[in-house]
């Protein structure tokens, strides 16, 4: 392997979600099909309280805000109008994460470039009462040394704050060019890459690791 900083680069800063485990939208369809609510119907709920309150309840719950349970109370209340009745989301977390697993070739690049010398990080959007559930999918502390949660730091992604707040903590007077971000939201790599992190999409592993390894200089 080639050294840390070869290409520039000495740190990479993973997502959780759709990243380091199977596609998200894997979890939304196990939803989907125990509940029988859509992710479309769910989409919709979210936005009518978005409407009601000028910001998707999902961001204040990834920000620490609120808690799960009043996040689930506004959903259950802007889907009454999609579904005609108020349903019950007690659920909502079991089912989510049991369709979750790792995805093992992307951990196993990680602990790769933990082995070469890499600075490890998570940077995620996550829910404070779920921090147990994720944790447990993976081996976080094995590979990472650094996990930084928005639900903890009161900030999400792609807000530049939580990206800069991710590179101090890791330290060592990293500056963004040597830092790599990868995540499967197209949102959240462009504002990595305004801060001047380099940045890879994640769609695939054969695509995401190709074009990491291609990105730190790795044979």
């Amino acid at each position: 392997m080639t050294v840390p900083g070869a290409h520039g680069i000495r740190a990479v800063i993973s997502d959780f979600g759709g990243v380091l485990t199977n596609h998200l939208i894997e979890a939304f369809a196990a939803f989907q099909n125990e509940t029988g609510i859509s992710t479309e119907q769910l989409g919709r709920g979210m936005q009518r309280v978005a409407d009601r309150d000028g910001e998707y309840p999902l961001f204040r719950l990834e920000r620490g805000e609120i808690s799960e349970a009043d996040f689930l109370d506004d959903l259950c209340w802007g889907l009454e109008h999609e579904l005609g009745h108020r349903p019950t989301l007690h659920r909502f977390r079991e089912i989510y994460f049991d369709a979750l697993h790792g995805n093992e070739p992307m951990l196993d690049l990680m602990r790769e470039l933990r082995d070469g010398g890499f600075r490890m990080a998570i940077l995620t959007n996550n829910v404070r009462e779920w921090e147990e559930l994720w944790r447990a999918k993976l081996p976080v502390d094995e590979i990472f040394e650094l996990v930084v949660d928005s639900a903890w730091v009161g900030l999400r992604k792609p807000d530049p704050a939580i990206y800069r707040l991710t590179i101090d903590r890791l330290g060592d007077e990293l500056q963004p060019h040597e830092c790599l971000f990868v995540d499967d939201n197209e949102l959240n790599v462009e504002a990595a890459r305004e801060l001047g992190l380099r940045a890879v999409r994640f769609v695939s592993n054969d695509q995401a690791i190709s074009e990491i390894r291609t990105t730190l200089g790795i044979d």
